[in-house]
C-alpha cells in the first residue's frame, strides 16, 4: 500500500506566492526563462533555472549552475521571501484551466515505494536528466520541484479534501497562462493523520503521470544518503520526496504530436500510396484533429488528411499495443519514414498539443519540416494499465494540462 506523510514545507509568504510561482523547469528553454523572470527578483526560476543569472550561453548541466540555484535559494530563504513551516503538514493544490480542474494533496512519498513498485512508472528514463536533477537538488538541499502522481479515486479522501477546500486558502491566484492556483494548508494533526492512514489502507499503488526523472534522481539520492549514513532510521527527510497525487478522475491528458523533417526519399505522391496500404486517407477541409482512437489527422505538402489504422495494423487486447503512438510508430514512422528509434532520431520533433495544429502547420509551411501527424490522446485508463502491465510506453506520449507551478511548495533533505 502507498506509504505517504506530510512534511515541513518551504513556501512563499502569502503576499508573494504568484510572483515566487513559475513553471516546471522542464517545459521551457533557458531564453524562456530569462525573459519571464525579467525584473522579478522573486521568481523560482532564478533556483530552478538558476542559469538566468550567468552568462547566456553557459552548459545548464555544470557546478556554477547548480551552485547558483543553492545560492540563490538560501537568498530566497534569508531575505523572508520563502519560509519553512514549522510543523509537517499536508498541503491541497488546486488547479483550474479552461473547463478543467483538478485537487491533489501536496506529500513526501516514500523512496522505497518508488524502488518496490508501488509507485508504478511507465517511461524510460535518460542517464543525463537523471544525473543533472540529481546534481540539482543535492546542490539545494531540497527537491524544488514536484512529482505528478496519480491513484484511482477513493471517495473517504475526496470527502476530506472537499471539506478542506470551503475554507479561506493560503494561496489564491491566476497565473499568465490562465490557470487558477489555490493552494490550503492543513494545520490539523488529526486531518493529517487521517490522510496518511487512509492512504496505507486504501491506496494499493500510486501512478507517475509526470517526472520520471524527478523521481528515478529524488530515489538515488535517498538511497545514496541512505548508504552514507551510518545511522539511518528511515524516518529521514532524504527516504521521501516531494509528490502532488491527483485522483485519476481529474486529470486531463491531451495530444502530443509529431512533425517529421523528410518523407524519407518518398515524394509526397509516393508516400501516400505506401501510407493507403496501412491507413484509409480522406481529405479534410482545413485543420483536422482526430476525435477517436485510431485515427490520426495528417498535414502534408498543404493539404490536412483524416487517417484511420485499417484492421489488422493494431491490437486492442494489448495495454501498449492499442496506443496510437505505437500504432503510428510501427506502421508508419519505422516502415515508411525509417524513423526507428523516435528516443534518438534528429528526423522527429514532438509538439504538445497545447499548441494548437495550427504550431504543426507553421512547422511544415516554414520548410523545417515536411509532415506532420496529430494522435488522439492516450488516456488515463490507459496509462494506468500499461504501469499495471509492468510495460513502457514510448516517449512523448503523454501531455498533461495544466502544469503544476514551481516553487509553491520545496522539500528539505534535511
Amino acid at each position: 500500500m502507498a506509504i505517504i506523510k506530510p512534511f515541513k514545507g518551504i513556501r512563499p509568504v502569502k503576499e508573494l506566492a504568484q510572483k515566487v510561482a513559475c513553471k516546471p523547469y522542464d517545459v521551457l528553454n533557458s531564453e524562456e526563462a530569462r525573459l519571464e523572470a525579467k525584473g522579478n527578483p522573486y521568481s523560482f526560476y532564478h533556483v530552478a533555472k538558476a542559469e538566468i543569472d550567468l552568462e547566456p550561453g553557459i552548459d545548464i548541466h555544470t557546478d556554477p549552475v547548480y551552485f547558483k540555484g543553492k545560492e540563490n535559494f538560501e537568498k530566497m530563504i534569508s531575505d523572508g521571501i520563502l519560509f519553512q513551516d514549522d510543523e509537517e503538514k499536508y498541503y491541497i493544490y488546486k488547479l483550474v484551466w479552461k473547463n478543467i480542474s483538478q485537487i491533489g494533496i501536496v506529500a513526501a512519498s516514500s523512496v522505497d515505494d518508488y524502488f518496490n513498485d508501488i509507485i508504478k512508472k511507465h517511461e524510460l528514463t535518460r542517464p543525463e536528466k537523471e544525473i543533472d536533477r540529481i546534481m540539482h537538488f543535492k546542490a539545494v538541499g531540497a527537491h524544488t520541484e514536484p512529482v505528478f502522481l496519480t491513484y484511482p479515486d477513493v471517495a473517504e479522501i475526496d470527502e476530506i479534501i472537499n471539506g478542506i477546500i470551503v475554507n479561506e486558502p493560503e494561496y489564491d491566484f491566476m497565473a499568465d497562462d490562465s490557470v487558477s492556483h489555490t493552494l490550503w494548508v492543513v494545520d490539523d494533526k488529526m486531518l493529517n493523520n487521517k490522510i496518511s492512514q487512509i492512504f496505507a489502507e486504501k491506496v494499493t499503488y500510486t501512478y507517475i503521470a509526470d517526472g520520471h526523472h524527478r523521481s528515478a534522481s529524488s530515489a538515488k539520492i535517498g538511497h545514496e544518503m541512505k548508504v552514507e549514513n551510518t545511522a539511518h532510521s528511515g524516518k529521514e527527510e532524504y527516504n521521501f520526496f516531494l509528490t502532488v497525487i491527483f485522483p485519476a478522475s481529474h486529470l486531463c491528458i491531451i495530444d502530443y504530436n509529431r512533425v517529421v523533417k523528410d518523407l524519407n526519399n518518398l515524394s509526397a505522391s509516393e508516400f501516400l500510396s505506401e501510407l493507403e496500404k496501412v491507413m484509409t486517407i480522406e481529405k479534410a477541409d482545413g485543420l483536422f484533429n482526430p476525435s477517436t482512437l485510431h485515427e490520426f489527422a495528417m498535414y502534408l505538402s498543404g493539404q490536412w488528411y483524416k487517417l484511420t489504422a485499417k484492421e489488422g495494423t493494431f491490437n486492442d487486447q494489448d495495454p501498449l499495443e492499442v496506443l496510437d503512438v505505437n500504432v503510428l510508430q510501427k506502421n508508419v514512422l519505422s516502415p515508411l519514414l525509417g524513423i526507428n528509434d523516435p528516443r534518438t532520431d534528429k528526423r522527429i520533433d514532438f509538439v504538445g498539443g497545447i499548441r494548437g495544429l495550427t504550431e504543426l502547420v507553421k512547422r511544415v509551411d516554414s520548410g523545417e519540416m515536411k509532415v506532420a501527424f496529430a494522435l488522439y490522446p492516450v488516456t488515463i485508463q490507459q496509462l494506468i494499465d500499461i504501469a499495471d502491465s509492468g510495460k513502457i510506453m514510448p516517449p512523448k506520449s503523454t501531455w498533461f494540462e495544466p502544469k503544476l507551478r514551481s516553487g509553491l511548495f520545496v522539500h528539505s533533505l534535511k
